[in-house]
């Protein structure tokens, strides 16, 4: 097992510290796509006419390979994180405007009328109502989008960017060690998995109000 962990020390990371890494190259794009959908999903819903358009935009943006993304920034960007982090935040949004959207939507009328007869404004109805009504959307599309993310990030190594786990694939072929690539492997499927129950578990927290599997028996 000692060969499992023990990484090159050209890679210039422990195990522990290349998982770290990949973490944060995962999420914080994810989290930018977020931020970025919130107001771009309430537009589409207020003016539903640029949603068609929105749309078609962010999945022109997810058809083109990730590869190619890289290419470009570089030339902007260099060999960094940067590089790396910019196209998986674009790729969040095609995933992440739908699900508050379809979320938003789902918003019974009489529940928006109420709220405004109480007096909310329409800022105050989407972040005070909608939106925590559209969690199950939200965190749905989070899913996805964050499973994909962390897979993701390991294609960065083809363009030399130090410090996620796809280096360990890369080292594994460059120095004979078939067990990095396993390593690799492994730990990018328990990570995807980990934030995916940490999702589920967020989604439970923040709706109480949700039946739950079993409730009532």
């Amino acid at each position: 097992m000692s060969g499992f962990f023990d990484l090159p020390s050209d890679l210039g990371q422990s195990w522990p510290g290349l998982v770290g890494l990949h973490l944060r190259e995962a999420l914080l794009p994810v989290l930018a796509g977020l931020l970025v959908s919130l107001p771009v999903a309430q537009l589409c819903v207020r003016f539903r006419w640029i949603y068609p358009p929105v749309l078609g935009i962010a999945t022109v943006l997810y058809a083109i390979p990730s590869l190619a993304f890289f290419v470009v920034l570089i030339d902007y960007f260099g060999q960094s994180e940067t590089t790396v982090m910019i196209p998986l935040a674009l790729y969040s949004l095609v995933v992440l405007v739908p699900a508050i959207v379809d979320g938003v939507r789902s918003v019974p009328p009489e529940t928006l009328a109420a709220a405004q007869a109480m007096g909310f404004g329409a800022v105050r109805r989407y972040f005070q109502v909608q939106l925590p009504l559209a969690v199950p959307a939200i965190i749905a599309g989070l899913r996805v989008a964050t499973v994909s993310s962390i897979s993701l990030v390991s294609v960065g190594m083809l363009i030399g960017n130090q410090g996620a786990l796809g280096n360990m694939l890369y080292a594994a072929q460059t120095y004979g060690r078939p067990a990095l690539a396993v390593n690799a492997v492994l730990t990018i499927g328990v990570l995807g998995m980990l934030a995916d129950a940490a999702l589920v578990l967020l989604r439970h927290l923040l709706t109480p109000w949700m039946p739950r599997k079993g409730a009532g028996r």
